[in-house]
């Protein structure tokens, strides 16, 4: 038995206020951020917070939801955020999980969940935050459903949350993805080899990571859904999955109709 710690262990709550009282302000006055409905997240007990995922590798949607969220809730709830586990190499890893990044996989949830935190997933990852453009405000999970499965194992609410402008900080021409799996890149665990072209070095093929530019974003959280009051308690993970993925679409095609420019939001 292994006497590493669990990863909802290593969650630092005075690390945590350190970093969002530093960066929380830089990145909300950079992009303008908003986040709305803050109110509908359940005011305690487990949550299973399920977004779509913007702006490629340096995607801020997480920078723009936790100094909201802590701010709400204080620094007594932590919350989770599931990430893919190639971002933990290096001493970054240890960094990012005394903030609450979690490598993403269905026990690290679960451990969480029943702890009474709130976990935040892109169900989508990066085959989401690198959606061409053309398809910015459509919500593309690649057919991940796992996080259905998860909320109902652990008895919590589904809280869908969408965010619009991130998919602005630069043009997003293609995922790549027939590349990688033609590379073989797909052996690795890399779906996708994305094209994208930005500031300050132009056109971009992952590398290298193009600054974003500063796009208003705005993030809304939606109403919870009670997997097992609404479906049943054995739910069809499908039908479920096409459920919240509808709320959502819903949600961003409203933020959506009242961005007047991109970019300025």
């Amino acid at each position: 038995m292994s006497d590493e710690p669990a990863e909802t262990a290593k969650w630092d709550p005075g690390f945590t206020r350190q970093i969002t009282s530093w960066v929380g302000p830089v990145i909300t006055r950079y992009f303008r951020a908003e986040v709305r409905g803050m109110d509908a997240l359940p005011a305690a007990g487990g949550a299973l917070v399920v977004s779509n995922h913007s702006g490629g590798m340096l995607t801020p949607d997480v920078l723009v939801f936790a100094p909201q969220f802590y701010g709400h809730f204080g620094f007594d709830r932590p919350l989770y955020t599931l990430a893919h586990y190639g971002v933990f190499m290096g001493p970054l890893g240890d960094y990012l999980r005394k903030a609450g990044v979690i490598e993403a996989s269905r026990d690290n949830a679960a451990a969480a969940l029943r702890s009474g935190a709130v976990v935040l997933v892109f169900p989508g990852g990066d085959y989401d935050s690198y959606r061409p453009t053309m398809t910015a405000n459509v919500v593309d999970f690649n057919g991940r459903t796992g996080y259905v499965r998860t909320a109902v194992d652990t008895g919590v609410p589904i809280v869908p949350m969408v965010s619009i402008g991130a998919q602005e900080t630069q043009l997003f021409l293609a995922r790549g993805d027939s590349l990688a799996r033609r590379l073989g890149l797909t052996r690795a665990r890399m779906e996708i080899l994305p094209v994208s072209v930005g500031f300050p070095f132009g056109l971009s093929l992952i590398v290298p990571p193009n600054l974003p530019l500063p796009a208003k974003i705005v993030t809304r959280v939606l109403e919870p859904i009670d997997v097992v009051a609404e479906f049943g308690e054995d739910p069809d993970v499908e039908q479920v999955d096409l459920h919240v993925r509808a709320v959502m679409q819903a949600a961003l095609d409203d933020l959506a109709r009242n961005r007047r420019f991109p970019i300025l939001g």
